[in-house]
C-alpha cells in the first residue's frame, strides 16, 4: 500500500466535493452519530480547524468562537466560502486554503485545534500533530472525532483488507489509530471514547 501525498488528497477530494457531504452524513448516520456536535461543543475561544473541507462543523460553532479553517482542496473551500455565506458567519469564520502539515499560523496563536475525520487523510498526521502543538497555547485543547482500527478483530481484519481500495480512490487510512501521533507530537491525552465496535473514536487531548 502506498503513501499518499498531497497532491492525491487535493485531486481526491477535488473530485470528491460535490457529493462530500451527503456521503459523509450517511456515514455518520450509521457509525459516528452526534460526533461533529461532540467535537464543536468541546470548542473554546479560538479555533483552528483542520481540514475543514466543505465546513460541515461551521454552523455548530457557539457565538463565543472565532474560527480559522484550514483546507488543501479547493472545490471543497469553494463550498465552504458558500455555506459561511449562507448562515452569515464572515465575522467570526475565516477560510484559507493550506496544508495542515505546515500551518501558516503564529505559534501560541489557537485555545482549541479541531479536527473530525481528517488525520485518517492527511499524508503525514505526525507533521499534522506537531502544527496543531505548534499554533496551540499552554493548556490549549485538540479535539479530535476520527475513525479508527475496530476493537472487534474479524472487523479489524476487514478493515485492513479494504484499506488498500480505500487508500487508492479516497485517501483514507481506515486503520490510523490517531492517538501515537498526538502523544509524539507532545499532547497529554485526556480521554479517549471508543464506540461503533471502538471504530470511533473521542479524543481529547492537552498542550502542557
Amino acid at each position: 500500500m502506498r503513501a499518499t501525498t498531497d497532491a492525491d488528497v487535493r485531486r481526491v477530494f477535488d473530485r470528491l466535493a460535490d457529493r462530500y457531504d451527503s456521503q459523509m452524513q450517511a456515514w455518520e448516520r450509521r457509525l459516528f452519530p452526534g460526533s461533529r456536535e461532540w467535537a464543536v461543543g468541546q470548542a473554546r475561544g479560538h479555533v483552528v480547524e483542520l481540514a475543514v473541507g466543505t465546513g460541515l462543523n461551521l454552523p455548530l460553532y457557539g457565538a463565543g468562537t472565532t474560527v480559522v479553517g484550514i483546507e488543501l482542496s479547493e472545490r471543497m473551500l469553494e463550498l465552504a466560502r458558500r455555506r459561511v455565506a449562507e448562515a452569515g458567519l464572515g465575522e467570526r469564520v475565516e477560510l484559507r486554503q493550506g496544508d495542515v502539515q505546515r500551518l501558516d499560523l503564529p505559534d501560541g496563536v489557537a485555545d482549541t485545534v479541531l479536527s473530525t475525520f481528517t488525520m485518517c487523510t492527511i499524508p503525514d498526521p505526525l507533521a499534522a500533530a506537531r502544527e496543531a502543538y505548534r499554533v496551540l497555547r499552554p493548556g490549549g485543547r485538540f479535539v479530535l472525532a476520527e475513525h479508527g482500527p475496530s476493537s472487534n478483530p474479524v472487523i479489524r481484519a476487514g478493515m485492513r483488507l479494504l484499506e488498500p481500495l480505500s487508500v487508492r480512490f479516497e485517501a483514507d487510512y481506515l486503520t490510523r489509530d490517531p492517538r501515537p501521533y498526538l502523544e509524539q507530537a507532545g499532547f497529554a491525552i485526556e480521554s479517549v471514547t471508543r464506540t461503533a465496535r471502538g471504530i470511533s473514536f473521542r479524543v481529547l487531548a492537552v498542550r502542557p
